[in-house]
């Protein structure tokens, strides 16, 4: 990843922040996107990275966002498409029609803004890497999330839509799956007490690290094999891959 430029979503804790750390430390130059400012500011001083203040949900403020990391760094080589949100956590007949709403306007209309907005630097050089963070949320309902698992369905059909589209003009599209890991959506899903991820133990959750590890070995060709589709750190195999325990 020497010299690369990698934009992460998300990146003010989680998944996002464990990813910036690895990529950084794998030589990458890092932009930084989310909402919340001063994280994201501080995280970037650490790394030597951008911080890029910005809502996914708005195209205008995504383009602004992606305009700036190219005129500091140059195009972006890898976009990870890592924000989301949980929330509502209700049945369909009392979730909130804004706040469900904009669940959508995050998880998968802000991919597509993401993706939108690299798309041009990267089909100028022809290559580039595009991987959004998943869920088996995806493929299997589960009660209390319908605004979770429709938006990650639709995340995850965009992604294989933007395979079909871009694979033979030089970009790279996937999607990871992570499985439950230890972070504060984590955290909320097992205060809300709905359905049975809320009642794993916390031990059962992978540390973030994990995920971020696995992001960057994606945008290697080891993960070829899955152009278009998703990998699983449910996997035992894709965990030997990446070189993970357990």
């Amino acid at each position: 990843m020497q010299g690369k430029r990698v934009l992460i979503t998300g990146a003010s804790r989680g998944i996002g922040m464990a990813a910036a750390r690895v990529f950084a430390a794998a030589g990458a130059d890092v932009g930084l996107i989310a909402r919340g400012g001063a994280a994201i500011s501080a995280l970037a001083a650490e790394l030597g990275g951008l911080a890029l203040p910005c809502d996914i949900a708005d195209w205008h403020s995504v383009a602004g966002a992606v305009a700036t990391m190219e005129a500091r760094f140059g195009a972006v080589d890898v976009l990870i498409n890592n924000a989301g949100v949980i929330d509502p956590i209700a049945g369909i007949d009392r979730a909130d029609p804004d706040q469900w709403g904009k669940a959508i306007d995050i998880n998968l209309k802000g991919v597509f803004h993401g993706m939108r907005a690299v798309l041009p630097g990267m089909l100028s050089r022809g290559a580039g890497t595009i991987i959004t963070v998943s869920s088996g949320a995806a493929h299997a309902p589960q009660e209390g999330w319908s605004a979770y698992c429709a938006s990650k369905a639709g995340a995850s059909m965009l992604t294989r839509s933007l395979h079909l589209e871009m694979a033979g003009r030089g970009v790279r599209a996937l999607g990871l799956s992570p499985g439950t890991v230890a972070t504060d959506m984590q955290a909320a899903i097992r205060e809300s007490g709905v359905n049975p991820i809320s009642q794993l133990d916390w031990s059962a959750h992978i540390p973030p690290e994990w995920p971020a590890r696995a992001l960057v070995w994606m945008c290697g060709t080891g993960a070829d094999p899955w152009l278009g589709e998703e990998v699983s750190l449910r996997d035992p195999q894709i965990r030997g891959l990446v070189g993970l325990a357990g």
